[in-house]
């Protein structure tokens, strides 16, 4: 029988294999044997923020307590107690708490297979299935969210399975919709999309702004502009973002993260451990730890 580790609570309301963090904030970023496609999070935030990133997956949430503000390319959205955030793959977003006592929330990242598998067994969706909204007011489901975590920390793989499909089940029926079709390249898009190719071939050395814009045959500004349109957020932060979902697959394979941090091109452990920790919402070492151990049972 396949079977996750339990951990218990810990008496702040936390996972006891949680990051400790500042300011009474706790962590927990993992992934069940048992449930494959799937990475789980459950924290409490008070000062952190997440910078504008985005993920290959989906996004699906619940807030647990306080308020998350989720902020997108059209302006900020904000969720409260019992509200359902979803995320469809590639979104540029910043988070950070709504309010001085900050958030807590439930989150499950299902891969786009997924959700994909999900939608053709329940669905009439056509084509590539995702979310046409990104805030709900849905307590039922959430609560099914945070049932899927419940029994993923039990153990219990086959409570958990049933309850995530369902709850995808029932997001997708309600808010669910095609994914937005690409627009057609335009030649800044063109450019931005080999400035991008050429940053992941050179991760650990990129070029200036200047030279790259040179390379992809356009001007700083223009490059610059273009970059934005089409990835919501300019080549650096990019990089930045891809560097460390590189990091987070080295570091799944279990290299050490002094090793991960020179072979995605930040400067030393300590860049990887600041960057990797506002994006991801935990540090490398903690992300590696519950990758590496084993299902019991």
């Amino acid at each position: 029988m396949v079977t996750c580790g339990g951990h218990g609570t810990a008496a702040d309301g936390g996972p006891q294999a949680a990051a400790p963090r500042a300011h009474g904030e706790w962590a927990r970023h993992w992934r069940c044997a048992g449930l494959p496609g799937l990475d789980l999070l459950r924290a409490r935030y008070v000062g952190h923020a997440f910078p504008r990133h985005s993920h290959d997956g989906f996004v699906v949430a619940v807030v647990t307590g306080g308020i998350e503000e989720v902020g997108l390319s059209g302006g900020a959205v904000r969720a409260g107690h019992g509200g359902v955030i979803m995320l469809n793959p590639e979104v540029p977003h910043s988070a950070r708490a709504g309010e001085r006592e900050g958030w807590s929330y439930d989150t499950l990242y299902p891969s786009a297979r997924l959700v994909a598998e999900v939608a053709r067994e329940t669905t009439g969706l056509r084509g590539a299935p995702g979310f046409a909204e990104t805030v709900a007011d849905a307590p039922r489901t959430g609560r099914l969210i945070t049932e899927v975590h419940r029994a993923a920390e039990a153990g219990d793989v086959l409570t958990a399975d049933s309850l995530l499909r369902v709850a995808l089940a029932r997001l997708l029926r309600r808010y669910g919709g095609p994914l937005p079709v690409r627009a057609p390249r335009t030649a800044g898009a063109g450019a931005a999309a080999r400035a991008k190719d050429l940053l992941e071939q050179r991760m650990t050395r990129p070029p200036s702004l200047e030279h790259l814009a040179r390379e992809v045959g356009s001007s700083p500004f223009a490059l610059l502009r273009a970059f934005k349109a089409a990835y919501g957020m300019p080549p650096h932060t990019w990089l930045t973002d891809a560097r460390v979902r590189r990091a987070r697959a080295l570091l799944e394979r279990g290299t050490a993260p002094a090793e991960t941090a020179v072979a995605v091109g930040f400067a030393d452990q300590p860049h990887l451990n600041r960057h990797f920790t506002r994006i991801v919402g935990v540090p490398p070492g903690a992300y590696r730890r519950e990758r590496a151990a084993r299902p019991r049972g």
